[in-house]
């Protein structure tokens, strides 16, 4: 399979790439810093330079045609302001989803977070407040779309290296934590099967092996 990752260079995607392509697939990685290419190549994929916060959605379908599968892993970063998640959190997905339609593209796995889907606490933190409003949006726009989408909600991230044991489910799910690399190994199995199609799903660690985890989402 081609897939095209948006986020490239991100810690969840790189791992994904290296997963993709030490299987066999045909990851792709767009990035919007040149600097970033050699980490890109390193994983195994191809890195296309493309800034979702300023491309047209004619200039993304263009980098995603022929590709099987799309997976949105960007994100403004964690010193970003409220103004960036909004337009990455929620419209750079936005513009991936139209440009997949526009290359017609059907399968696309957004990256979400634990918290989505419902309103901030108030008097919290405005850029997490922001965060949050921004994956909402965008899991609201994507389910509006004629495509076999899977929303993947992850805990909270951790950079421990992975036991390939979560719990994987429709919401809600119990806080928790899960490694990136475990995140990456869950996207790699959707990829794989239908059984996500259309659905929202939580993630976070667990005694389920993740082969087993993603088969379960059939019953």
């Amino acid at each position: 399979m081609r897939i095209v990752i948006a986020g490239g260079h991100g810690k969840i995607a790189l791992r994904l790439e290296r997963l993709l392509a030490g299987r066999g697939d045909e990851p792709a990685g767009l990035i919007r810093r040149p600097e970033h290419e050699p980490d890109i190549r390193a994983a195994g994929a191809r890195a296309v330079l493309c800034d979702l916060e300023k491309a047209s959605v004619e200039e993304v379908a263009a980098h995603l045609a022929g590709a099987d599968a799309v997976v949105f892993a960007a994100g403004a970063g964690p010193n970003s302001g409220a103004a960036r998640k909004d337009t990455v959190d929620r419209g750079a997905s936005v513009l991936l989803a139209d440009a997949a339609e526009r290359a017609g593209v059907r399968r696309f796995v957004q990256i979400s977070s634990m918290g989505a889907g419902k309103p901030p606490e108030p008097g919290g933190d405005e850029v997490w407040a922001a965060y949050i409003t921004a994956k909402t949006e965008a899991e609201n726009d994507l389910r509006g779309r004629d495509l076999d989408w899977t929303i993947l909600r992850p805990g909270a991230l951790t950079d421990v290296p992975g036991t390939a044991l979560v719990t994987l489910s429709d919401p809600p799910l119990p806080p928790g934590q899960v490694p990136r690399d475990d995140v990456a190994t869950v996207i790699a199995a959707l990829l794989d099967t239908p059984a996500g199609h259309r659905r929202t799903l939580e993630l976070i660690g667990g005694d389920t092996p993740v082969e087993a985890a993603v088969r379960a989402l059939n019953s």
